[in-house]
């Protein structure tokens, strides 16, 4: 089915409202990328979302925008408090997949020839792939309705990291109103043994230099410099996440029919925010967020005690230290300016980012002055972003941005696409040293696979919801 869409600017289009629309479509994208859009069902999602009964504004798609379930992936979608809905669709089965960076005190030089130790290193310490467990850590019944509450601070509680990283994690690591009895008895076994790994998919964790730095001063601000070595960690829930999905998604169609819901497409089915189904699927989502934000912190410990191994320097030496964490699957309430008055509002970000101004309260305190920082991962051939979040990307998208680079070929495309192809000796071509649980996985994530992340920050930037401040580029990679 065509999508009627209209070009308000060199980065902005719109998708009238029509038929059972609610609201405007708003699409940020350069020409180049509408034409590829105009290919596939991304733009249909993007109208169907519009549909969704309590939608404030307008349904927006960022420019790493692609099919995924239900909601576009690359979606942001925000609903009022007494007539909006909660959607799984609209959170994804990776319940707070998101990123972490850390900077470091050592360089590139230091790097380079530990590279290979390193990778080793790292990909021992650290399960990745379909399914990974850790064999040293599996939690106790008791432990894990812990971690569900407390997120991150029951990580750093028990030794791995300090409180210093939890000022620099959104929420501080910890979603409010989660409710472990909520989850199957099935969410919670996969969850025990899989805390602290990777997992598989488009999960990594990347070694990367600081190639380019465009903001010195919001540079200077996070601590990165030209040549330094960083630590980025995508990863999210592991199976328990998907699980809660999967479960509350049942709910979810039983709930549409009950409340009569029309949904254009079964996938966005969903409840009143006020609802019991509603408020149950939140609390549940909280579970699994706070799963991932531990997750990270104990991937965290482990790269330390890793570089520690590799390079027999101390964590004073080291500073490996967390300049941000965010999620980028996520419904969370917030408050928001919306024609003149504040909106508590429950907004959605599936592949999308938070991305809050200078001087916003949530932003932290040492980052107050530049905005929040935002991370942008490319493509494990070339190279990532750091971004902060701007007034402007407040006012028009709830304070979002884009949260990658947006696949362009399918898991099958891309496999054919590297048959009869050594990935790794071409990336080793460019220095990168690359480790990974299968070679499926490395042909699923050749670079051609995802647009180049430049032209996504570039529309970012161009349309004012988000400002670049340094590029990576990868030296190690570990994935799933």
């Amino acid at each position: 089915m065509s999508v009627k869409i209209e070009r308000i600017d060199a980065c902005r289009w719109r998708i009238p409202r029509e038929g059972d629309m609610r609201t405007d479509g708003l699409v940020f994208a350069s020409e180049k990328m509408i034409n590829f859009l105009r290919q596939e069902q991304a733009l249909e999602q993007v109208r169907n979302v519009a549909t969704l009964p309590g939608i404030v504004g307008p349904s927006i798609a960022m420019p790493d925008i692609h099919w995924g379930y239900g909601f576009p992936i690359g979606g942001v979608a925000a609903f009022s408090a007494d007539e909006g809905v909660v959607s799984p669709g609209g959170v994804g089965y990776d319940i707070n997949c998101g990123v972490r960076l850390l900077r470091s005190g050592l360089s590139v030089a230091e790097i380079r020839p530990v590279a290979q130790k390193l990778a080793d290193t790292l990909f021992r310490n650290i399960p990745s792939g379909v399914g990974s467990c850790r064999q040293d850590l599996k939690l106790s019944s008791s432990q894990e309705l812990k971690v569900l509450r407390q997120g991150a601070r029951w990580a750093v509680e028990h030794g791995y990291g300090s409180e210093e990283d939890l000022l620099h994690i959104e929420e501080g690591g910890t979603l409010a109103g989660a409710d472990p009895e909520l989850l199957s008895e099935r969410a919670l076994e996969r969850g025990r043994a899989q805390l602290g790994t990777l997992g598989s998919g488009n999960h990594f964790l990347e070694v990367q230099e600081v190639e380019r730095i465009e903001d010195p001063a919001a540079a200077e601000a996070l601590g990165l410099f030209p040549g330094q070595m960083t630590v980025t960690i995508h990863t999210g829930s592991r199976g328990l996440g998907y699980q809660v999905c999967d479960d509350y998604l049942r709910l979810m169609q039983k709930a549409s029919q009950k409340y009569g819901i029309h949904l254009p497409d079964r996938q966005l089915c969903c409840a009143p925010l006020s609802s019991p189904e509603g408020k149950q699927y939140l609390a549940a989502m909280a579970c699994a967020a706070n799963f991932a934000f531990a997750n990270r912190q104990l991937i965290t410990a482990w790269v330390r005690e890793s570089f520690e191994q590799v390079t027999g320097k101390g964590p004073g030496d080291l500073r490996l230290s967390v300049i941000y964490d965010v999620c980028h699957n996520i419904a969370k309430w917030e408050k928001h300016p919306v024609k003149g008055r504040e909106m508590t509002l429950c907004v959605h970000r599936k592949g999308a980012t938070r991305a809050f101004p200078p001087g916003h309260p949530d932003t932290p305190a040492l980052y107050r002055q530049i905005g929040q920082p935002v991370l942008i991962p490319g493509d494990m051939g070339r190279y990532s972003y750091v971004l902060v979040g701007t007034q402007a990307g407040y006012e028009e998208t709830f304070g979002s941005t884009c949260h990658g680079a947006g696949r362009v070929m399918s898991r099958h495309a891309a496999k054919r696409a590297a048959h009869g192809r050594n990935i790794e000796a071409e990336l080793a071509r460019q220095g990168i040293v690359i480790r990974a649980a299968g070679r499926a996985t490395v042909a699923e994530e050749i670079p051609e696979a995802y647009k180049d992340v430049m032209e996504v920050v570039d529309v970012v930037q161009q349309a004012g919801i988000g400002k670049i401040v340094a590029r990576l580029r990868p030296v190690v990679v570990i994935k799933g």
